[in-house]
């Protein structure tokens, strides 16, 4: 079967575009390796319109409702592992099965960076996470450290005052960099301690994350901790759409309208160029990237 679309990934851009493409009736599936994308890693969410507050998991709990309430066929818990077009029709191969469409919405999002150094792998899910989010409560009482400088870093740091008896923040700038309400937030709890300027050297355990060793302006120092959060930003999924062109950062490049370097495919959402990483805007790429999609459709023949 020849689909009017694909869309890859589910985060705010593609369920949006999901539900726009279900609205205008085209035949289509959405493939995604999971539901929410970044949305579902996020704490407590102040500026999404409509909502005063809302959490990441509950944003996200609307989404999949919203996205549920049209017959759309999902293939969730499927990776997309390379896209090709032949004539006008785009061909996407996952670790599953090969699909074809017409058209084509990228909006795969972003994923965690890592920080490459001596027991990150080894201690992976054995208390080093890339998500506080998600694992968070898992360490109620316990010392634990955050990697980063930024809001993500932040908000985490936000999230594990609340929760753990410690919580060093390891920044490799001479300052925080993210919003100042966060900041000065973290400035003011008593169980938080900044260390600027340092960087990661290692990671120690047994079974489970027992340290972190860190350079603080030349001087090498271990801190004694349960868990450890990554939070230095992120890298585009991008690496199966090398058919389309990408700047510097791995970014998809879109115009205005969406558009990619290949006529045909769209994308939306923090894989491409666009600027300000943020739910709201993500959401309203995708509703952008499926109106160009849907005009492309109805001005070709196939």
């Amino acid at each position: 079967m020849i689909y009017d679309l694909i869309i890859v990934g589910a985060g705010p851009a593609g369920i949006t575009a999901a539900i726009y493409a279900a609205r205008k009736k085209m035949e289509f599936i959405l493939i995604s390796r999971d539901i929410g994308g970044q949305t579902a890693w996020s704490g407590d969410i102040e500026n999404y319109t409509g909502y005063q507050f809302v959490t990441g998991p509950e944003l996200v709990a609307k989404f999949e409702e919203h996205l549920r309430k049209f017959n759309i066929s999902l293939k969730d818990n499927e990776t997309v592992l390379d896209i090709a077009k032949t004539g006008n029709i785009m061909r996407v191969k996952t670790d599953k099965a090969e699909y074809q469409s017409k058209t084509l919405i990228v909006a795969s999002g972003k994923r965690s960076r890592e920080l490459n150094v001596p027991g990150e792998k080894e201690f992976k899910n054995l208390g080093l996470s890339y998500c506080a989010t998600c694992d968070g409560p898992l360490f109620k009482g316990k010392n634990v450290a955050v990697i980063g400088g930024g809001n993500s870093a932040l908000d985490a740091g936000i999230q594990m005052v609340k929760i753990a008896a410690t919580v060093n923040i390891v920044n490799i700038s001479p300052e925080l960099t993210g919003d100042p309400v966060m900041i000065d937030t973290l400035k003011v709890s008593r169980n938080v301690v900044i260390h600027n300027g340092s960087v990661v050297k290692r990671i120690t355990g047994e079974k489970f994350v027992k340290a972190i060793e860190i350079d603080r302006q030349g001087e090498l120092i271990k801190l004694d901790v349960s868990g450890i959060f990554v939070e230095i930003g992120l890298i585009p999924n991008s690496d199966f759409v090398s058919l389309v062109r990408r700047n510097d950062f791995h970014e998809v490049i879109v115009d205005a309208h969406n558009n990619t370097s290949v006529e045909g495919i769209f994308s939306a959402g923090d894989v491409t160029n666009v600027p300000e990483k943020q739910i709201i805007i993500a959401a309203g790429e995708g509703s952008k990237a499926l109106l160009s999609a849907f005009r492309y459709l109805v001005s070709h023949k196939f």
